[in-house]
């Protein structure tokens, strides 16, 4: 806090929340209905372990409705300040705890990190000798004029999911060392990412997290338990500075949307590092505890996200909140979207009832600021809910995990998997009604943060956890991977070969199917975590990305490279915005202005005669125009033998495009190959990709 006179307090206004500068100083607004009294302490510095001055708000001054405020003249941008919230106590330790220093749960920027202690923050001792701080911030506007957003369309998004910590961590990461695991850092590697061909970075969780929320002896590396909404993470800032952190995350995003990628930011709203009732009271429990959080009738906290709370967002108080939490980040900030960790949880009210028409996500759909912004949630969450098709919301899409389970399953070779993966890849009509859904409605993955990583899906049939401390407890247990043969690492050349083309058999199967896919950080290079699908506390080369050129399979990152060119190049027929009818007839599902000129066809070895038996391990599917021929066939062939597949007549002559049992870069060259023939050999547990000449004239990969 500035050394100068506090010359004047002042009732101050409601809005907007949290603090903000004014005229004459900074008005102060806190949410606490069921408070008696409220005091705000400011510090003199973010470290100082007694406040400067309290100032005590009077109910009849500044008080409006539920919120509390106050303008408070000489203060400015900086200014360090904590709050303690006066009220009754409920049986079990519920309600406020004036011992407590809270947070402000609007604040945008933290600090007192050498001093906080997290075990003061839990039972009746009192903590503000060892409390976080709030911050004053400004809350200037993304400068979207320079770097306006890059609003690619749904049609040809790609989206690389990456722990901002994790991705440059490493000594050999090529970037300053100061900027090593920062905002920053992530900058000076986006031509990489520009590079490989992807649209947008999904950033696992960036909001402000307490690293001491695990347990002893371990750190919360991926940052799954918010202490704030608002704050960026301190930990990805290369300067101590608290108030540095959103101008590197500004300079994150302009840099993203100079290179034409988009930011979207994994958030949990959904609970927070408080925990259950012996949890630490940090901030939300001490300023409205049964108004933040599902409760039963006898004051328990309710858990649907498996940490202890859940969110009441079907509150006002707490939608406004999120809300605002969201205005943030898109409006300040600048980033172009929003994945909800465990999403469906948002849409529970009261006792935890699933709402059809939930007020948090109303209101985030009627807002015209959120109008713009890719919006994708979790459709479940730990409670058992899971609502996919019918998921309460019209903009925002959702994760298929039903894409993930149905694609490793038919490569791993079990039953009734051939059906399943055709479903997958035409994009699953049968989980949306047998309706074609529209694009940005599906988010397909083959892997993702939890979890294997694709390396490992193909090395490991089960998880290997023990790292993490917890006798190798945590993590799935239903992994639906294979090891080949031989569990781990292995120098065998043929279990290495059937590795390298499974790898190649899932991205294909991702990348050229209907929907928009997300790609999991180092999946391109074949990164592995040894087994473990549970890093959340790994800050270690474990979880972090893989540069060294001696450890990274350079041919698999050019494959991936070539499918996404191919992808973007083609999108009208790897990924339509209407999908093709089924056969060459006239589909009753689709109105006459919807339908595609273009009409699929499946198969088996022979044509027109696909195998949906539960023991078929091989289909194959060609798209058609009319009766032109055909412009692409794609065999799928996950049985133990090679077959030969019946191939259509062709729009023109064929070219083979992809062929994964071939060696690399034969598998996947820069120039497509001739092929004639009726017929076509697919060896065992490989893709083949054919299409036809007129298709490929101006295609360059």
């Amino acid at each position: 806090m500035p050394q100068q006179a506090l010359s004047g307090i002042h009732p101050g206004s409601p809005w907007p929340l949290g603090s903000s500068l004014t005229n004459r100083g900074v008005n102060f607004v806190l949410a606490a209905p069921g408070a008696d009294r409220i005091e705000l302490l400011l510090y003199s510095n973010s470290n100082e372990r007694s406040p400067e001055r309290v100032i005590e708000l009077d109910g009849r001054r500044h008080r409006s409705g539920d919120y509390w405020h106050v303008e408070v003249e000489g203060l400015n941008e900086g200014c360090c300040y904590g709050y303690r919230v006066f009220g009754p106590l409920a049986p079990g330790g519920h309600g406020f705890q004036p011992s407590k220093v809270l947070l402000d749960p609007a604040a945008r920027a933290i600090s007192g990190w050498d001093v906080y202690d997290r075990v003061l923050a839990t039972g009746p001792s009192p903590n503000a000798h060892a409390c976080l701080k709030a911050v004053v911030c400004e809350r200037d506007l993304f400068d979207f004029q320079a770097h306006p957003r890059p609003r690619h369309s749904w049609q040809r998004t790609v989206i690389y999911e990456l722990h901002v910590g994790g991705f440059t961590r490493r000594e050999d990461a090529g970037v300053a060392v100061e900027h090593r695991g920062t905002y920053l850092g992530l900058i000076e590697k986006l031509p990489y990412l520009k590079e490989l061909g992807i649209t947008a970075v999904e950033l696992l969780p960036v909001f402000c997290f307490d690293p001491a929320d695990a347990p002893p002896g371990r750190d919360n590396v991926w940052g799954y338990s918010p202490l704030s909404w608002f704050a960026p993470h301190h930990g990805y800032c290369s300067s101590g500075d608290p108030l540095q952190a959103r101008h590197e995350v500004r300079q994150l995003v302009a840099a993203c949307h100079d290179a034409g990628i988009e930011v979207l930011l994994d958030v949990v709203y959904n609970h927070t590092t408080e925990g259950n009732r012996h949890g630490p009271t940090l901030s939300w429990r001490g300023c409205a505890d049964n108004v933040y959080y599902h409760q039963n009738d006898v004051g328990d906290y309710q858990d649907v996200s498996g940490c202890g709370n859940s969110i009441a967002a079907n509150a006002p108080i707490s939608t406004q909140l999120i809300l605002e939490s969201m205005r943030c980040w898109a409006l300040e900030l600048g980033v172009d979207g929003f994945r909800f960790d465990l999403g469906i949880a948002l849409s529970r009210g009261d006792q935890l009832k699933p709402l059809d028409e939930p007020p948090l996500f109303i209101a985030m759909e009627a807002d015209p600021q959120l109008s713009d912004l890719k919006l994708v949630s979790e459709p479940w969450d730990c409670g058992g809910l899971y609502r996919l098709e019918d998921f309460p919301a019209k903009r925002i899409g959702t994760w298929n995990g039903h894409f993930r389970d149905g694609v490793r399953r038919f490569w791993k070779g079990d039953d009734h998997s051939t059906w399943t993966l055709a479903q997958r890849f035409k994009g699953s009509p049968d989980l949306y009604d047998g309706k074609p859904v529209a694009l940005g409605r599906s988010v397909n993955f083959i892997t993702a943060h939890d979890g294997f990583t694709l390396a490992d899906l193909v090395s490991y049939n089960r998880k290997h956890n023990l790292a993490n401390g917890e006798d190798n407890r945590d993590g799935e247990n239903h992994n639906n991977s294979w090891n080949h043969g031989i569990e781990g690492p292995s120098s065998n050349p043929l279990v290495q070969s059937l590795r390298r083309r499974q790898q190649r058999n899932l991205l294909s199967s991702l990348l050229l199917a209907r929907g928009v896919p997300m790609l999991l950080m180092g999946d391109e290079v074949g990164r592995s975590q040894g087994g473990n699908n549970n890093s959340w506390c790994q800050n270690s080369p474990l979880g972090w990305m893989v540069w060294d050129k001696d450890h990274c399979d350079l041919e698999l990152k050019q494959f991936l490279q070539r499918l996404l060119r191919l992808r973007q190049a083609l999108p009208q027929l790897f990924n339509p915005l209407v999908p093709p009818r089924e056969s060459n007839r006239k589909s009753a599902e689709q109105p006459s202005e919807q339908r595609s000129d273009l009409w699929r066809q499946w198969h088996g070895v022979s044509l027109a005669k696909p195998d949906w038996a539960a023991w078929s391990r091989t289909t194959a599917t060609s798209l058609h125009r009319g009766s032109h021929g055909a412009l692409l066939w794609m065999g799928f062939n996950a049985y133990k033998e090679s077959l030969s597949f019946e191939l259509p007549v062709p729009a023109s002559p064929w070219k083979r495009v992809i062929d994964t049992s071939l060696p690399s870069p034969k598998d996947f060259p820069a120039e497509p190959a001739n092929f004639s023939g009726v017929e076509i050999p697919l060896q065992s547990r490989s893709f083949v990709l054919l299409l036809a000449e007129e298709v490929t004239t101006d295609l360059r990969l």
